[in-house]
């Protein structure tokens, strides 16, 4: 790939290490970005760790090829994060049936592009633009981004999970837009967990309370930790409880002990940890990262089953966590619709896909027609299912 062009007196390189780029730097063009300042997937110092702790990089299929927009100076005006990939795994939006076709076509659907942040189906900015850049740099992000994909004879670009803003610039440059589905959570005012269990119907409220009671007696002890809390001895057992869930699930772990220690380093402040200890034994675990306004889960750790603990430690403990410290919004992420009884309800997420090849994206786009129909009268039925009482 070329590592940088000219274009309008601005200077657009690819850098595969995020380090070229300094954090001072990255994280202005986020802060400036609408939205960028609640996700801290974007920040300098998470995408760092998962490039310096091999969870990225090497031969996991994700090669950095971030896209660095600078000027005449070189000053950083923009910035966006991407990968060459080389499968389609930790990405939660799901092309294997396109990658087939092509395949069967007699094409090469690998490797392609992908701006995300690797292993984290949030939504979030894609442009990360400085609020006194140029008019401009968001499209030449977005030329670049199809640009690299024609000239290097790739089978497409995809933006992943980007905010509605930036789907919107990208749909509006002529790529395919694609809808999906995750289940959050919203606070409207509660004053407690006890005060949010008030706008559920009476059963659903009984069975939330009877799943809680369940763990308060099951002799598990449970900590809700961050900051200065978390120690080396609860990413250890995390890690150990990430491993083994993930083993027995999915058959290999995405992220590396080195990646949380990292993170443990440099975002403490950022991480909300949930573990569960049975006597002396950590059995249970739960990793969420903060934002201004709202709590992200991302990943479970349990070493056996006990009963309802997987719902108390990631999603009630969440909840409890995000009404005690006033945010907005706790988002559990993609599948699950058992999420649904427990508060969490259907929201629509975004993606953004460029496809070079011209009969995989006549086909592509025909199915993304029927695809969107499909998924919107789900989320309409999913609706349906909502434990919070009727109003009126």
């Amino acid at each position: 790939m070329p590592d940088g062009q000219e274009l309008d007196n601005l200077s657009i390189d690819l850098v595969d290490d995020i380090r070229v780029i300094s954090a001072g730097d990255w994280d202005a063009c986020l802060r400036d970005t609408p939205g960028g300042a609640d996700n801290p997937f974007l920040r300098h110092a998470f995408l760092a760790a998962m490039e310096s702790s091999g969870s990225v990089g090497g031969d996991t299929g994700w090669d950095p090829r971030h896209v660095a927009v600078r000027d005449g100076t070189g000053r950083l005006l923009g910035i966006a994060p991407l990968y060459v990939k080389y499968h389609s795994y930790g990405e939660y939006v799901f092309d294997h049936g396109w990658a087939n076709a092509l395949d069967q076509a007699g094409g090469n659907y690998y490797p392609k592009l992908q701006s995300a942040v690797p292993f984290t189906p949030v939504t979030g900015p894609r442009l990360l633009v400085r609020a006194d850049a140029p008019p401009g740099v968001h499209g030449a992000i977005i030329a670049t981004l199809s640009g690299l994909a024609r000239r290097n004879d790739l089978s497409g670009t995809h933006v992943t999970f980007p905010n509605e803003a930036d789907h919107d610039r990208f749909v509006g440059a002529g790529w395919l837009s694609r809808i999906g589905m995750q289940y959050h959570w919203d606070n409207r005012g509660y004053r407690s967990f006890d005060d949010f269990l008030g706008a559920f119907s009476s059963r659903k409220r009984k069975m939330v309370r009877k799943e809680r009671q369940c763990v308060a007696e099951s002799g598990l002890q449970l900590f809700t930790l961050t900051g200065a809390d978390i120690r080396d001895e609860h990413w250890d057992a995390f890690d150990r409880l990430y491993r083994s869930t993930s083993d027995r699930k999915w058959g290999s772990p995405y992220l590396t002990r080195e990646f949380f220690f990292q993170l443990g380093q440099d975002m403490a402040d950022r991480v909300v940890l949930v573990m569960a200890r049975d006597g002396t034994r950590w059995v249970g675990g739960a990793l969420n990262m903060l934002g201004e306004t709202t709590l992200y889960g991302r990943n479970w750790g349990g070493s056996e089953a006990y009963p309802f603990l997987h719902f108390e430690a990631c999603y009630y403990r969440a909840i409890d966590f995000a009404i005690e410290h006033g945010l907005t919004r706790v988002e559990a992420g993609a599948q699950g619709e058992h999420k649904i009884q427990r508060g969490y309800l259907p929201v629509k997420t975004f993606s953004a896909h460029y496809i070079a090849h011209r009969g995989l994206r006549y086909a592509v786009t025909d199915f993304l027609l029927k695809e969107r129909a499909a998924i919107e009268e789900h989320m309409a039925e999913l609706m349906q299912e909502s434990p919070y009482r009727q109003e009126g």
